[in-house]
Protein backbone atom coordinates (compact mmCIF):
# COMPACT_ATOMS: atom_id res chain seq x y z
CA UNK A 1 0.00 0.00 0.00
CA UNK A 2 1.14 3.24 -0.93
CA UNK A 3 1.37 5.38 1.96
CA UNK A 4 1.56 9.22 2.39
CA UNK A 5 5.15 9.10 3.23
CA UNK A 6 5.62 7.21 0.20
CA UNK A 7 3.44 9.43 -2.27
CA UNK A 8 5.63 12.29 -0.71
CA UNK A 9 8.85 10.68 -1.58
CA UNK A 10 7.54 9.79 -5.24
CA UNK A 11 5.99 13.83 -6.12
CA UNK A 12 9.42 15.02 -4.65
CA UNK A 13 11.18 12.83 -7.40
CA UNK A 14 8.60 14.32 -9.82
CA UNK A 15 9.54 17.53 -8.67
CA UNK A 16 12.79 17.44 -9.18
CA UNK A 17 12.14 15.95 -13.55
CA UNK A 18 9.69 18.79 -13.51
CA UNK A 19 12.74 21.06 -12.27
CA UNK A 20 14.11 19.99 -15.75
CA UNK A 21 12.13 21.45 -17.90
CA UNK A 22 10.14 17.80 -18.49
CA UNK A 23 6.77 18.51 -17.35
CA UNK A 24 4.89 16.15 -20.08
CA UNK A 25 3.43 13.46 -17.25
CA UNK A 26 3.70 10.44 -19.95
CA UNK A 27 7.44 11.90 -20.80
CA UNK A 28 7.78 11.97 -16.64
CA UNK A 29 6.98 8.40 -16.61
CA UNK A 30 9.30 6.81 -19.67
CA UNK A 31 12.24 8.26 -17.83
CA UNK A 32 11.58 7.13 -14.67
CA UNK A 33 10.91 3.85 -16.42
CA UNK A 34 13.92 3.94 -18.22
CA UNK A 35 16.19 4.00 -14.83
CA UNK A 36 13.86 1.88 -13.15
CA UNK A 37 14.64 -0.62 -15.80
CA UNK A 38 18.44 -0.23 -15.20
CA UNK A 39 17.80 -0.61 -11.53
CA UNK A 40 16.16 -3.87 -12.06
CA UNK A 41 18.50 -5.46 -14.41
CA UNK A 42 21.12 -5.04 -11.28
CA UNK A 43 19.01 -6.52 -8.88
CA UNK A 44 18.40 -9.51 -11.06
CA UNK A 45 22.45 -9.68 -11.97
CA UNK A 46 22.93 -9.94 -7.75
CA UNK A 47 20.61 -12.14 -7.44
CA UNK A 48 22.31 -14.84 -9.85
CA UNK A 49 25.43 -14.10 -8.10
CA UNK A 50 24.22 -14.38 -4.73
CA UNK A 51 22.58 -18.14 -6.14
CA UNK A 52 26.05 -18.94 -7.88
CA UNK A 53 27.82 -18.20 -5.13
CA UNK A 54 25.99 -20.76 -2.68
CA UNK A 55 25.45 -23.21 -5.81
CA UNK A 56 29.21 -22.46 -7.69
CA UNK A 57 27.45 -22.53 -10.39
CA UNK A 58 28.41 -20.27 -13.64
CA UNK A 59 24.96 -18.44 -14.56
CA UNK A 60 25.25 -15.97 -18.02
CA UNK A 61 25.42 -12.23 -17.09
CA UNK A 62 23.31 -9.71 -17.61
CA UNK A 63 25.95 -7.34 -17.50
CA UNK A 64 29.33 -7.07 -19.26
CA UNK A 65 32.44 -8.06 -17.20
CA UNK A 66 34.53 -5.37 -18.71
CA UNK A 67 35.24 -2.14 -16.66
CA UNK A 68 32.73 -0.49 -18.67
CA UNK A 69 30.23 -2.79 -18.29
CA UNK A 70 30.19 -2.88 -14.64
CA UNK A 71 30.16 0.59 -14.33
CA UNK A 72 26.69 0.63 -15.56
CA UNK A 73 25.44 -1.11 -12.78
CA UNK A 74 23.27 0.59 -10.53
CA UNK A 75 24.68 -0.79 -7.44
CA UNK A 76 28.18 0.70 -8.74
CA UNK A 77 27.54 4.11 -10.21
CA UNK A 78 24.27 4.91 -7.53
CA UNK A 79 27.16 6.65 -4.88
CA UNK A 80 29.12 8.24 -7.29
CA UNK A 81 29.12 12.35 -7.85
CA UNK A 82 26.58 13.75 -10.27
CA UNK A 83 28.98 14.02 -12.99
CA UNK A 84 29.64 10.31 -13.35
CA UNK A 85 25.78 9.64 -12.81
CA UNK A 86 24.92 11.46 -15.76
CA UNK A 87 27.66 10.15 -17.69
CA UNK A 88 27.73 6.29 -17.06
CA UNK A 89 23.72 6.27 -17.97
CA UNK A 90 23.15 8.72 -20.98
CA UNK A 91 26.52 7.58 -22.14
CA UNK A 92 26.95 3.88 -21.75
CA UNK A 93 23.66 2.05 -19.53
CA UNK A 94 21.04 3.60 -22.20
CA UNK A 95 22.36 3.11 -25.57
CA UNK A 96 23.51 -0.23 -23.96
CA UNK A 97 19.97 -0.87 -22.77
CA UNK A 98 18.28 0.23 -26.39
CA UNK A 99 20.56 -2.47 -28.01
CA UNK A 100 19.81 -5.64 -25.48
CA UNK A 101 19.31 -9.11 -26.45
CA UNK A 102 19.09 -12.16 -25.44
CA UNK A 103 18.94 -10.72 -21.90
CA UNK A 104 22.28 -9.49 -22.17
CA UNK A 105 23.40 -6.15 -22.33
CA UNK A 106 26.27 -5.49 -25.29
CA UNK A 107 29.99 -4.11 -24.05
CA UNK A 108 31.91 -1.18 -25.50
CA UNK A 109 35.14 -1.25 -26.91
CA UNK A 110 38.21 0.81 -25.46
CA UNK A 111 36.98 3.97 -27.30
CA UNK A 112 33.60 3.80 -25.80
CA UNK A 113 31.94 2.09 -28.99
CA UNK A 114 29.15 -0.15 -28.42
CA UNK A 115 30.07 -3.20 -29.50
CA UNK A 116 26.27 -4.54 -30.83
CA UNK A 117 25.64 -8.27 -30.05
CA UNK A 118 25.57 -9.91 -33.11
CA UNK A 119 22.15 -12.24 -34.06
CA UNK A 120 21.84 -15.91 -33.43
CA UNK A 121 21.50 -17.54 -36.69
CA UNK A 122 19.77 -21.05 -35.21
CA UNK A 123 17.58 -19.13 -32.35
CA UNK A 124 14.64 -16.18 -32.56
CA UNK A 125 16.12 -13.04 -30.90
CA UNK A 126 15.25 -13.13 -27.49
CA UNK A 127 14.25 -9.41 -26.52
CA UNK A 128 11.90 -8.59 -23.86
CA UNK A 129 9.07 -6.24 -24.56
CA UNK A 130 10.42 -3.46 -23.14
CA UNK A 131 14.28 -3.53 -24.98
CA UNK A 132 11.87 -4.28 -28.19
CA UNK A 133 10.75 -0.78 -28.14
CA UNK A 134 13.83 1.27 -27.35
CA UNK A 135 15.34 1.90 -30.90
CA UNK A 136 13.07 5.49 -30.68
CA UNK A 137 13.71 5.87 -27.04
CA UNK A 138 15.52 9.24 -26.19
CA UNK A 139 17.29 10.28 -22.79
CA UNK A 140 15.79 13.62 -21.87
CA UNK A 141 16.53 13.90 -18.37
CA UNK A 142 18.92 17.02 -18.60
CA UNK A 143 21.60 17.95 -16.18
CA UNK A 144 23.64 15.69 -13.88
CA UNK A 145 22.22 17.53 -10.51
CA UNK A 146 18.80 16.29 -11.57
CA UNK A 147 19.32 13.34 -12.51
CA UNK A 148 21.75 12.61 -9.38
CA UNK A 149 18.33 13.77 -7.22
CA UNK A 150 16.42 11.07 -9.39
CA UNK A 151 18.69 8.15 -8.61
CA UNK A 152 18.97 9.28 -5.01
CA UNK A 153 15.23 9.33 -4.73
CA UNK A 154 14.77 6.29 -6.35
CA UNK A 155 17.26 4.45 -4.41
CA UNK A 156 15.51 5.18 -1.11
CA UNK A 157 12.56 4.36 -2.02
CA UNK A 158 13.70 0.87 -3.15
CA UNK A 159 15.87 0.40 -0.14
CA UNK A 160 13.38 1.12 2.42
CA UNK A 161 9.62 1.64 1.11
CA UNK A 162 8.86 -0.80 -1.63
CA UNK A 163 8.92 -4.05 0.03
CA UNK A 164 7.78 -6.33 -2.41
CA UNK A 165 6.83 -7.20 -6.06
CA UNK A 166 2.90 -5.48 -5.43
CA UNK A 167 4.35 -2.74 -3.91
CA UNK A 168 6.63 -1.97 -6.75
CA UNK A 169 3.29 -2.80 -8.78
CA UNK A 170 1.66 0.39 -6.19
CA UNK A 171 4.39 2.51 -7.00
CA UNK A 172 3.93 2.89 -10.72
CA UNK A 173 0.18 2.42 -10.12
CA UNK A 174 0.40 5.53 -8.35
CA UNK A 175 2.98 7.44 -11.11
CA UNK A 176 0.46 6.09 -13.61
CA UNK A 177 -2.01 7.92 -11.60
CA UNK A 178 -0.74 11.35 -12.79
CA UNK A 179 -2.04 11.04 -16.21
CA UNK A 180 -4.63 13.29 -15.88
CA UNK A 181 -5.64 13.66 -19.22
CA UNK A 182 -7.59 11.75 -21.78
CA UNK A 183 -5.73 11.18 -24.96
CA UNK A 184 -7.13 12.60 -28.31
CA UNK A 185 -9.18 9.52 -28.99
CA UNK A 186 -10.82 9.89 -26.16
CA UNK A 187 -8.74 7.21 -24.55
CA UNK A 188 -7.77 7.21 -20.71
CA UNK A 189 -6.00 5.19 -17.63
CA UNK A 190 -8.83 2.95 -15.90
CA UNK A 191 -8.77 3.24 -12.72
CA UNK A 192 -7.69 0.46 -10.73
CA UNK A 193 -10.42 -1.14 -8.08
CA UNK A 194 -12.81 -0.71 -12.09
CA UNK A 195 -9.98 -2.62 -13.39
CA UNK A 196 -10.25 -5.45 -10.43
CA UNK A 197 -13.56 -5.45 -10.69
CA UNK A 198 -13.73 -6.86 -14.17
CA UNK A 199 -11.27 -9.05 -13.52
CA UNK A 200 -12.82 -10.43 -10.39
CA UNK A 201 -16.11 -10.94 -12.91
CA UNK A 202 -14.24 -13.05 -15.18
CA UNK A 203 -12.16 -14.72 -13.10
CA UNK A 204 -8.95 -15.31 -15.58
CA UNK A 205 -6.48 -18.73 -14.72
CA UNK A 206 -3.34 -19.79 -15.66
CA UNK A 207 -4.20 -20.97 -18.32
CA UNK A 208 -6.09 -18.29 -19.82
CA UNK A 209 -4.57 -16.01 -22.93
CA UNK A 210 -5.78 -12.81 -22.03
CA UNK A 211 -5.80 -9.99 -24.71
CA UNK A 212 -6.48 -6.00 -24.18
CA UNK A 213 -6.22 -4.95 -28.02
CA UNK A 214 -6.19 -1.03 -26.55
CA UNK A 215 -4.10 -1.46 -24.12
CA UNK A 216 -2.44 1.79 -23.32
CA UNK A 217 -0.38 1.32 -19.96
CA UNK A 218 -1.08 -2.63 -19.71
CA UNK A 219 -3.67 -2.25 -16.79
CA UNK A 220 -5.88 -4.76 -17.24
CA UNK A 221 -3.47 -7.29 -17.67
CA UNK A 222 -1.70 -6.20 -14.49
CA UNK A 223 -4.66 -7.11 -12.57
CA UNK A 224 -5.41 -10.25 -14.07
CA UNK A 225 -2.13 -11.04 -13.68
CA UNK A 226 -2.29 -9.74 -9.64
CA UNK A 227 -5.41 -11.90 -9.64
CA UNK A 228 -3.61 -15.22 -10.79
CA UNK A 229 -1.18 -15.06 -8.38
CA UNK A 230 -3.42 -14.06 -5.61
CA UNK A 231 -5.54 -17.67 -6.85
CA UNK A 232 -3.27 -19.70 -7.61
CA UNK A 233 0.28 -18.94 -7.49
CA UNK A 234 1.04 -22.43 -4.67
CA UNK A 235 -0.38 -24.88 -7.54
CA UNK A 236 0.81 -23.52 -10.79
CA UNK A 237 2.78 -26.07 -12.92
CA UNK A 238 6.42 -25.29 -14.58
CA UNK A 239 4.44 -24.95 -17.41
CA UNK A 240 2.05 -22.40 -16.52
CA UNK A 241 4.54 -20.55 -15.19
CA UNK A 242 6.53 -20.20 -18.60
CA UNK A 243 2.91 -19.23 -19.83
CA UNK A 244 2.27 -16.83 -17.33
CA UNK A 245 5.95 -15.00 -18.08
CA UNK A 246 5.38 -15.07 -21.93
CA UNK A 247 2.13 -16.10 -23.67
CA UNK A 248 -0.28 -15.90 -21.08
CA UNK A 249 -0.85 -11.44 -21.78
CA UNK A 250 -1.13 -9.37 -25.30
CA UNK A 251 -1.37 -6.36 -25.46
CA UNK A 252 -2.13 -3.88 -28.58
CA UNK A 253 -1.20 -0.30 -29.02
CA UNK A 254 -0.42 2.30 -31.40
CA UNK A 255 1.97 4.81 -29.24
CA UNK A 256 5.50 3.59 -28.97
CA UNK A 257 5.88 5.44 -25.51
CA UNK A 258 2.78 3.16 -24.36
CA UNK A 259 4.15 0.21 -25.29
CA UNK A 260 7.80 1.00 -23.66
CA UNK A 261 5.34 1.74 -20.09
CA UNK A 262 3.12 -0.81 -20.54
CA UNK A 263 5.91 -3.57 -21.17
CA UNK A 264 7.99 -2.30 -17.77
CA UNK A 265 4.25 -2.32 -15.70
CA UNK A 266 4.46 -5.49 -17.00
CA UNK A 267 7.95 -6.70 -16.01
CA UNK A 268 7.26 -5.13 -12.41
CA UNK A 269 5.16 -7.99 -12.10
CA UNK A 270 6.97 -11.18 -13.27
CA UNK A 271 5.46 -10.79 -16.76
CA UNK A 272 9.57 -10.80 -18.47
CA UNK A 273 8.30 -11.25 -22.00
CA UNK A 274 4.29 -10.23 -23.02
CA UNK A 275 3.41 -10.22 -26.36
CA UNK A 276 3.45 -6.56 -26.68
CA UNK A 277 2.69 -5.53 -30.08
CA UNK A 278 2.27 -2.39 -31.32
CA UNK A 279 -0.41 -2.51 -33.42
CA UNK A 280 -3.34 -0.81 -35.06
CA UNK A 281 -6.71 -3.31 -33.44
CA UNK A 282 -9.16 -2.19 -35.82
CA UNK A 283 -7.03 -2.11 -39.14
CA UNK A 284 -6.86 -4.64 -41.92
CA UNK A 285 -3.37 -4.92 -40.89
CA UNK A 286 -4.90 -7.17 -37.87
CA UNK A 287 -6.41 -10.56 -38.95
CA UNK A 288 -5.85 -12.63 -35.02
CA UNK A 289 -9.22 -14.54 -34.78
CA UNK A 290 -10.01 -16.75 -32.45
CA UNK A 291 -6.57 -16.59 -30.38
CA UNK A 292 -7.87 -15.56 -26.66
CA UNK A 293 -9.97 -16.99 -23.71
CA UNK A 294 -10.03 -13.61 -22.34
CA UNK A 295 -10.32 -10.23 -23.26
CA UNK A 296 -10.34 -7.03 -21.18
CA UNK A 297 -10.87 -3.48 -22.25
CA UNK A 298 -11.67 0.08 -22.14
CA UNK A 299 -11.22 0.88 -25.48
CA UNK A 300 -11.15 4.52 -27.00
CA UNK A 301 -14.47 5.94 -27.07
CA UNK A 302 -14.76 9.11 -29.31
CA UNK A 303 -12.23 7.95 -31.58
CA UNK A 304 -13.40 7.21 -35.31
CA UNK A 305 -10.62 6.09 -38.24
CA UNK A 306 -10.05 6.39 -41.82
CA UNK A 307 -12.89 3.92 -43.43
CA UNK A 308 -10.36 2.42 -46.11
CA UNK A 309 -8.39 1.15 -43.53
CA UNK A 310 -10.95 -0.72 -41.49
CA UNK A 311 -10.94 -4.20 -41.53
CA UNK A 312 -14.01 -5.71 -43.46
CA UNK A 313 -14.68 -8.50 -40.91
CA UNK A 314 -15.30 -5.52 -38.60
CA UNK A 315 -17.92 -3.90 -40.48
CA UNK A 316 -19.85 -6.84 -41.39
CA UNK A 317 -20.96 -7.27 -37.91
CA UNK A 318 -21.50 -3.20 -37.36
CA UNK A 319 -21.37 -1.10 -40.26
CA UNK A 320 -19.60 2.29 -38.71
CA UNK A 321 -16.71 4.28 -38.20
CA UNK A 322 -16.97 4.71 -34.63
CA UNK A 323 -14.60 3.14 -32.18
CA UNK A 324 -16.77 1.99 -29.25
CA UNK A 325 -18.78 -0.45 -31.40
CA UNK A 326 -15.75 -1.68 -33.63
CA UNK A 327 -14.13 -2.74 -30.97
CA UNK A 328 -16.92 -5.21 -29.66
CA UNK A 329 -17.04 -6.55 -33.20
CA UNK A 330 -12.78 -6.80 -32.79
CA UNK A 331 -13.50 -8.64 -28.90
CA UNK A 332 -15.79 -10.93 -30.93
CA UNK A 333 -13.63 -11.84 -33.39
CA UNK A 334 -10.29 -12.09 -31.39
CA UNK A 335 -11.79 -14.64 -28.84
CA UNK A 336 -12.18 -18.12 -28.85
CA UNK A 337 -15.70 -20.24 -29.16
CA UNK A 338 -16.58 -20.14 -25.48
CA UNK A 339 -14.39 -17.03 -24.59
CA UNK A 340 -15.00 -14.49 -21.65
CA UNK A 341 -14.93 -10.72 -22.22
CA UNK A 342 -15.73 -7.65 -19.98
CA UNK A 343 -15.26 -4.16 -21.41
CA UNK A 344 -16.15 -0.71 -20.64
CA UNK A 345 -18.76 1.45 -23.21
CA UNK A 346 -20.18 4.68 -23.23
CA UNK A 347 -23.68 4.82 -22.40
CA UNK A 348 -24.68 5.81 -26.03
CA UNK A 349 -23.32 1.79 -27.33
CA UNK A 350 -26.38 1.58 -24.74
CA UNK A 351 -29.56 2.76 -26.41
CA UNK A 352 -28.06 4.52 -29.64
CA UNK A 353 -30.15 4.23 -32.39
CA UNK A 354 -28.41 4.00 -35.37
CA UNK A 355 -28.44 0.84 -37.59
CA UNK A 356 -24.41 0.15 -36.20
CA UNK A 357 -25.50 0.39 -32.91
CA UNK A 358 -28.51 -1.48 -33.13
CA UNK A 359 -26.37 -4.31 -34.98
CA UNK A 360 -23.73 -4.96 -32.45
CA UNK A 361 -26.24 -5.17 -29.82
CA UNK A 362 -28.07 -7.29 -31.16
CA UNK A 363 -24.94 -9.75 -32.26
CA UNK A 364 -24.31 -10.18 -28.61
CA UNK A 365 -27.43 -10.75 -27.50
CA UNK A 366 -29.17 -13.20 -30.49
CA UNK A 367 -25.88 -15.03 -31.47
CA UNK A 368 -23.41 -14.87 -28.64
CA UNK A 369 -24.41 -14.58 -24.68
CA UNK A 370 -24.44 -10.91 -23.11
CA UNK A 371 -24.35 -12.59 -19.42
CA UNK A 372 -24.84 -8.47 -17.79
CA UNK A 373 -25.30 -4.99 -17.91
CA UNK A 374 -23.03 -2.89 -14.97
CA UNK A 375 -24.15 0.65 -15.70
CA UNK A 376 -21.31 3.09 -13.55
CA UNK A 377 -22.00 6.72 -12.20
CA UNK A 378 -20.38 9.62 -14.55
CA UNK A 379 -18.09 10.39 -12.13
CA UNK A 380 -15.61 7.42 -12.19
CA UNK A 381 -13.27 8.19 -15.25
CA UNK A 382 -12.96 12.10 -13.12
CA UNK A 383 -10.66 13.51 -13.95
CA UNK A 384 -10.23 12.61 -17.30
CA UNK A 385 -13.65 12.57 -18.47
CA UNK A 386 -17.33 13.12 -17.07
CA UNK A 387 -19.02 10.71 -19.69
CA UNK A 388 -21.36 8.00 -18.20
CA UNK A 389 -19.90 4.04 -18.77
CA UNK A 390 -21.12 0.68 -18.71
CA UNK A 391 -19.49 -2.43 -18.20
CA UNK A 392 -20.44 -5.58 -20.32
CA UNK A 393 -19.65 -9.32 -19.74
CA UNK A 394 -20.44 -11.83 -22.77
CA UNK A 395 -19.35 -14.80 -23.57
CA UNK A 396 -18.77 -15.80 -27.54
CA UNK A 397 -21.02 -18.77 -28.38
CA UNK A 398 -21.59 -17.93 -31.97
CA UNK A 399 -24.90 -20.18 -31.26
CA UNK A 400 -26.94 -17.72 -28.98
CA UNK A 401 -27.73 -18.30 -25.05
CA UNK A 402 -28.71 -15.23 -24.05
CA UNK A 403 -31.71 -15.97 -22.03
CA UNK A 404 -32.40 -13.41 -19.06
CA UNK A 405 -29.55 -10.42 -19.07
CA UNK A 406 -28.49 -9.77 -15.38
CA UNK A 407 -28.72 -5.78 -14.86
CA UNK A 408 -27.03 -3.75 -12.19
CA UNK A 409 -27.09 0.13 -11.34
CA UNK A 410 -23.70 1.28 -9.31
CA UNK A 411 -23.99 4.65 -7.41
CA UNK A 412 -20.59 4.63 -5.64
CA UNK A 413 -17.75 2.68 -6.34
CA UNK A 414 -15.49 3.66 -3.14
CA UNK A 415 -14.52 7.37 -4.03
CA UNK A 416 -16.26 10.84 -4.46
CA UNK A 417 -17.32 11.52 -8.33
CA UNK A 418 -15.82 14.90 -8.53
CA UNK A 419 -12.46 15.75 -9.78
CA UNK A 420 -11.00 15.28 -6.20
CA UNK A 421 -11.88 11.31 -6.25
CA UNK A 422 -11.58 10.85 -2.57
CA UNK A 423 -12.74 7.79 -0.41
CA UNK A 424 -16.14 7.74 0.35
CA UNK A 425 -17.78 4.81 2.60
CA UNK A 426 -20.10 3.91 -0.01
CA UNK A 427 -18.84 1.37 -2.50
CA UNK A 428 -21.34 -1.35 -4.46
CA UNK A 429 -18.12 -3.02 -6.34
CA UNK A 430 -18.06 -5.95 -3.37
CA UNK A 431 -22.21 -6.15 -3.95
CA UNK A 432 -21.51 -6.64 -7.81
CA UNK A 433 -18.87 -8.87 -7.72
CA UNK A 434 -20.71 -10.90 -5.17
CA UNK A 435 -24.29 -10.96 -6.68
CA UNK A 436 -22.64 -11.49 -10.10
CA UNK A 437 -21.13 -14.83 -9.05
CA UNK A 438 -24.52 -15.94 -7.32
CA UNK A 439 -27.09 -15.34 -9.88
CA UNK A 440 -29.59 -17.67 -9.06
CA UNK A 441 -30.38 -15.68 -5.95
CA UNK A 442 -30.76 -12.44 -8.14
CA UNK A 443 -34.27 -14.25 -9.90
CA UNK A 444 -36.73 -12.99 -7.60
CA UNK A 445 -35.28 -9.30 -7.29
CA UNK A 446 -37.80 -6.25 -8.73
CA UNK A 447 -36.95 -3.79 -10.80
CA UNK A 448 -36.84 -1.33 -7.99
CA UNK A 449 -33.90 -2.90 -7.12
CA UNK A 450 -30.70 -1.84 -7.56
CA UNK A 451 -30.01 -5.30 -9.89
CA UNK A 452 -32.54 -7.43 -11.54
CA UNK A 453 -33.25 -9.58 -14.58
CA UNK A 454 -34.17 -8.14 -17.95
CA UNK A 455 -35.61 -11.30 -20.34
CA UNK A 456 -34.10 -11.80 -23.96
CA UNK A 457 -37.42 -10.80 -25.30
CA UNK A 458 -38.33 -7.81 -23.56
CA UNK A 459 -34.63 -6.56 -24.72
CA UNK A 460 -35.31 -7.45 -28.12
CA UNK A 461 -39.27 -5.72 -27.87
CA UNK A 462 -37.47 -2.60 -27.33
CA UNK A 463 -34.97 -2.27 -30.35
CA UNK A 464 -32.52 -4.16 -28.18
CA UNK A 465 -31.70 -1.18 -26.07
CA UNK A 466 -29.24 -2.18 -22.85
CA UNK A 467 -30.06 1.29 -20.96
CA UNK A 468 -31.02 0.14 -17.37
CA UNK A 469 -33.56 3.17 -17.14
CA UNK A 470 -35.31 1.55 -20.18
CA UNK A 471 -36.50 -1.54 -17.65
CA UNK A 472 -36.05 0.08 -13.80
CA UNK A 473 -39.09 1.30 -12.03
CA UNK A 474 -39.12 3.89 -9.67
CA UNK A 475 -41.00 3.28 -6.22
CA UNK A 476 -43.05 5.93 -5.36
CA UNK A 477 -43.62 6.57 -1.76
CA UNK A 478 -46.41 8.22 -0.47
CA UNK A 479 -46.30 11.54 1.36
CA UNK A 480 -48.81 12.28 4.15
CA UNK A 481 -49.24 16.23 4.56
CA UNK A 482 -51.04 17.83 7.63
CA UNK A 483 -54.33 19.91 6.65
CA UNK A 484 -54.10 22.86 4.96
CA UNK A 485 -55.66 24.67 8.33
CA UNK A 486 -52.26 23.25 10.31
CA UNK A 487 -49.92 25.53 7.91
CA UNK A 488 -51.67 27.97 7.68
CA UNK A 489 -51.50 28.57 11.32
CA UNK A 490 -48.67 27.55 11.36
CA UNK A 491 -47.36 29.96 8.68
CA UNK A 492 -49.14 32.92 10.79
CA UNK A 493 -47.31 32.04 14.26
CA UNK A 494 -43.82 32.24 11.83
CA UNK A 495 -45.33 35.85 10.16
CA UNK A 496 -46.04 37.00 13.95
CA UNK A 497 -42.38 35.96 15.06
CA UNK A 498 -40.82 37.70 12.06
CA UNK A 499 -42.87 41.05 12.97
CA UNK A 500 -41.35 41.02 16.51
CA UNK A 501 -37.89 40.73 15.41
CA UNK A 502 -38.51 43.24 13.10
CA UNK A 503 -39.95 45.59 15.20
CA UNK A 504 -36.90 44.84 17.96
CA UNK A 505 -34.40 45.53 14.94
CA UNK A 506 -36.02 48.56 14.14
CA UNK A 507 -35.82 50.02 17.90
CA UNK A 508 -32.13 49.11 17.88
CA UNK A 509 -31.48 50.70 14.85
CA UNK A 510 -33.60 54.16 15.93
CA UNK A 511 -31.50 54.39 19.50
Amino acid sequence: MITGVIKNKIDKIWTDVWAGGITNPLTVIEQLTYLMFIRSLDEKELGMEEFDNMTGGTSERIFPQSKIGQSMRWSKFKDSDPGEIFNIISKYAFPAVKKMKYGKLPDFDENGELIEIPDREDDEQMQTAFTRYMDSAVFMIPNANILQKIVTGLDDLYEHDIADLDMQGDLYEYMLGKLSTAGKNGQFRTPKHIREMMVELIQPTPDDCICDPACGTAGFLVSSAKYIRDHYESAMTTEQWQHFGTKAFTGYDTDQTMLRISAMNLMLHSITNPDIDYKDSLSKQNNVSGKYTLCLANPPFKGTIDENSINGNLRSVTNTKKTELLFLALFLRLLQKGGRCACIVPDGVLFGSSKAHKAIRKELIENHQLKAVISMPSGVFKPYAGVSTAVLVFIKTDAGGTEDVWFYDMKADGLSLDDKRSEIAENDIPDIIARFHNLEGEKNRTRTHQSFFVPKQEIIDNDYDLSINKYKKTEYVAVEYPPTSEIMSDLNGLYQELGGVLSELGELLSE
